[in-house]
């Protein structure tokens, strides 16, 4: 596994793979089955917005996907993570300036068990209000959500 700012943008690894599979840094310390089954396919790259900032990450990506033909983005993060749920976005963001159709593929650790999350839950998590909306509309308060 590869440090996301510190690979070149046009390695010959990122070209040699078509796929990239990137993570949140904490999971391989956290969950190092997790990480290693994740990282089996594509080339790895981890990423953690606590220490870098989103648009250091999004310029990255997009100067990846600007010289590279990748295929497809898998992304595993933590669900609950206010750092974590920013690499969503920032991929997804680096999609749009690059200008390239990129398959991609959102996916969530919570309590040791995978969750995908599609496209359009990423961009819902964008906007407070309409989440408020949906919960409201839903009958209820939403789901319970640990403090943790």
């Amino acid at each position: 596994m590869l440090d996301l700012l510190s690979t070149n943008a046009g390695s010959r690894l990122i070209r040699r793979e078509g796929k990239l599979r990137v993570l949140g840094a904490c999971i391989p310390v956290e969950w190092p089955e997790v990480a290693e089954e994740f990282c089996q396919e594509g080339l790895c790259l981890s990423a953690c917005p606590e220490h870098d900032h989103i648009n250091v990450i999004s310029l990255k990506l997009a100067s990846i996907l600007a010289r590279v033909e990748v295929g497809e983005i898998d992304l595993l993060t933590v669900d609950g993570s206010p750092h974590c749920l920013q690499l969503h976005h920032a991929i997804e963001e680096a999609i749009k300036v690059a200008g390239r159709d990129v398959e991609v593929k959102h996916m969530v650790l919570y309590k040791g068990k995978l969750y995908e999350v599609s496209r359009k839950a990423v961009k819902l998590a964008r906007y407070l209000h309409r989440v408020d909306e949906l919960m409201k509309m839903s009958g209820g308060e939403g789901p319970e959500i640990s403090n943790s």
